[in-house]
């Protein structure tokens, strides 16, 4: 999640973060999920591993929409997470991204609530990766493609 509060806190964006188990605090679940909209939240991100119910659980809970950030696990390397937040059922949609990308989360999180201003650095932020990819590919043309990839386990 830290990864996710850094993009929200480099785009100006208040948010709240806060720890929620659907299966060992349930009426925290309940709570929080749906008093979310009446805090003036609008749209929530919510972390879980293995059985990951829990964005599903708040996505059933609130009109607000929900992304789904699934963890990494030991046992399935975080498969079980991504397909326990991914096959929701119809009526009850969650966002999800890749397992541990809480950053896309944060990203997506800035999307949907759009805005002039928040488009704007959206915009400026893919700008900025573009710069970066293009540095990479400014190096590798200078130094050959076999110097540049040599440093990398690619």
């Amino acid at each position: 999640m830290s990864a996710a509060a850094k993009i929200l806190d480099d785009f100006d964006i208040p948010y709240e973060l806060s720890i929620v188990s659907a299966h060992r605090t349930p009426e925290r679940m309940y709570t929080y999920a749906q008093s979310a909209r009446a805090r003036g939240l609008q749209v929530l991100i919510a972390c879980a591993g293995g059985a990951a119910h829990l964005p599903g659980m708040v996505a059933a809970l609130t009109p607000l929409p929900v992304i789904g950030v699934p963890i990494q696990t030991r046992a399935l390397n975080g498969m079980d997470s991504l397909l326990s937040i991914v096959q929701m059922p119809k009526g009850i949609p969650v966002a999800t991204v890749a397992i541990g990308n809480a950053a896309n989360a944060g990203l997506l999180a800035v999307r949907i609530l759009g805005g002039d201003a928040n488009l704007t650095k959206m915009e400026t932020f893919l700008a900025a990766q573009e710069r970066e990819v293009q540095g990479k590919i400014d190096k590798m043309e200078e130094q050959g493609w076999s110097a540049y990839l040599g440093n990398m386990s690619v």
